[in-house]
Order: C-alpha cells, then structure tokens, then sequence
C-alpha cells in the first residue's frame, strides 16, 4: 500500500506538470493582456510595459512556463493581477468556504442516495423507488442554476424556512479565521447561535449542488444492488435461513457499495466544478466567485492558481477512494 501511495503521489507531479503546460499554452493564446490589468485601466503604455517586466511578461513563453513551475513547487503560485496579492492566500481565504460547501452537499449525498438506492433496489415500484426516480429527473433533467433559483423562490420566497444566500445573515460577525470553515470555527469559538446561523445558510446550497450527484448515485447502486441480490451467494445465504438484515448490511452492500464508491470519488471533481454556478446563485463568495472573476480580468495566476489546486484535490479524493477499495473488499492487492 506503501509504494502504492508513493507511486500515485509521482504520478501526481506528472498530472500537474502537464494540466499546468495545457493551461499555460491556452492562457497564452487567448486574447487579453495581463499586464494591461495588472497595471490598471488608466495605465500609460510605458507603465503596462513596466508591468509587463515586473510580472515576467516579456520573456520567451517556455522561459515564463519554465519560471512559473519553479515557483510552483516553491508553493508559489504567482500574484494576482487585479488584487495584487499572492493568489496563495487569496485561496486561502477563498478555499474554505467552497469546501465547506462541497463537504456539506457530500454529507447530503451520503446520507440521501445510499439509503435511497438500496431501498429501491429491494422494494421495486414503492415509494422509495419512485423517490429516486424524482430524484434523478431532477439532478439530471434540471441545470442546476434553476434548481437554484426555484429553491429560492420556494423555500425563502414562498415558505421562508431557509435563507436566500449568503454563509451568515447579514449583520452577523464571521467567527475568527482558524479553518476558514464558519461551522468548525464557530464551534471552536463555543459560539453555538453562530454554527446554527452557519448550518442554517448551509442546507439549501449544499442541497443544490448534491442533487444531481445523488441523482446519479442513488441509481447506480440501485443497479449495483439488483446485481449483487442476484448472485448465487446471496441465495445460499438465504437458503441458510441468515437474517435478511445481516444478509444486506454484511454480504450485498458491502460488495454492491464498490461502484458508488468510485462514483462518489469522481464526483467530488463535478461538485468543485459545480459551485461556479450554485455559489453565483446563493452569494456564496467561494472559489467558484473567485475564479469567476479571475477570468472575467484575464488574471491568469489566479485562473492557472485556482485549477492547480482542484486538480490536487481531485486526485487526492481518487486515492482515498483508492484506499477504501481495499478496505471494502481484500481481494483487492496494490
């Protein structure tokens, strides 16, 4: 497992070195000048061209590629240009929210599409089936924006159970910055009115974003389960007389969770690509904003920062998936 792990970290630094080549060779061709927007609207052609010298601009692309991966593996993924701040920290500040929000449309995942897809898989046509038909016309028949935006109107529109966006109600002080994370750090403050204001900005977001993900799920291990159900052992152990709980819970899940397993790994990926839309419609002010705007200035360090670090994540997730598969079924050797 050791030098499994090893192996996927090197093949890692090989991922990065060649997203980050793609990424360089695109933002390069693509019309916009980042020393212009560094240097300001009202800039003076010889103040751009100063710029221009400070940021490296007027090297040779492969020599600015060459410099950018140097800074990389330094943990330096250059300046902003429309900030002028590092973008380090400018992720730092951003990250955390958006993770936040993924982790919580996870939790929703979990504890959704599992009971969902293994209650349809053994009662066919009930109730918990056609929940999870609902649900897969929704997550996949819907864009998630006006998912979004129907929530809204619904739910704080309409009912006014749950917020309109935002991570706190307006006029409420953020706890103090320790994890980046309003619930954790609320909880860590004791601030126990502040972490229900958090949670209470949280579900209906978090809820956008999981329920095309549970769409998917639900049904996969729904078909996973169907399969599993109908393989010889399951029928020995029945004809054994074994609990039909333990039966489930202990033969067919255990075997029949591999493929939502994988899928939930790779989905984790969608979700971080997901926010730009659902942090646009709750005000969220994730990285899903700050790529957003990244992009609309041409800020390239922020654009090349910000896709560097959810590749890292998403192949992390794949590797704990990775390591799961050998916790869920022994079989399985590295």
């Amino acid at each position: 497992m050791l030098r499994f792990i090893i192996r996927r970290f090197i093949f890692l630094v090989f991922v990065l070195i060649g997203i980050s080549l793609f990424l360089f060779v695109i933002m390069y061709t693509l019309p916009g000048d980042p020393a212009k927007t560094a240097a300001g609207v009202h800039a003076k052609p010889e103040q751009v061209e100063s710029v221009r010298r400070q940021l490296g601009l007027d090297k040779p692309i492969h020599m600015q590629y060459l410099t950018y991966v140097q800074n990389v593996f330094k943990g330096n993924l250059g300046i902003s240009a429309l900030t002028r701040k590092p973008v380090i920290s400018e992720l730092k500040t951003y990250l955390p929210a958006t993770l936040e929000l993924v982790l919580s449309a996870m939790i929703f995942i979990v504890m959704i599409a599992f009971p969902l897809g293994v209650l349809s898989a053994l009662k066919p046509g009930k109730l918990a089936d056609n929940g999870s038909r609902l649900f897969a016309a929704l997550g996949m028949g819907m864009p998630v924006f006006w998912v979004g935006l129907i929530a809204q109107l619904i739910f704080y529109g309409k009912l006014g159970v749950l917020p309109f966006g935002g991570r706190l109600t307006p006029g409420v002080t953020p706890p103090i910055h320790v994890t980046g994370f309003y619930t954790i750090d609320s909880l860590l403050m004791r601030d126990i009115p502040l972490f229900g204001d958090s949670i209470w900005h949280l579900i209906l977001p978090a809820f956008v974003l999981a329920l095309p993900e549970i769409a998917v799920i639900s049904r996969l291990l729904q078909c996973s389960m169907l399969d599993v159900l109908n393989q010889d052992y399951i029928r020995t152990a029945r004809s054994k007389g074994l609990n039909e709980k333990r039966i489930i819970g202990s033969h067919a899940m255990k075997n029949a969770i591999l493929v939502p397993v994988t899928m939930l790994g790779i989905q984790l990926g969608m979700l971080l690509g997901g926010t730009l839309l659902v942090e646009s419609v709750f005000s969220w002010g994730g990285l899903g904003f700050f790529v957003y705007h990244g992009i609309q200035a041409s800020d390239f360090p922020v654009v090349m920062g910000t896709t560097m670090i959810v590749t890292v994540i998403f192949v992390l997730s794949n590797l704990v998936v990775d390591i799961l598969y050998g916790y869920l079924d022994p079989r399985i050797i590295y």
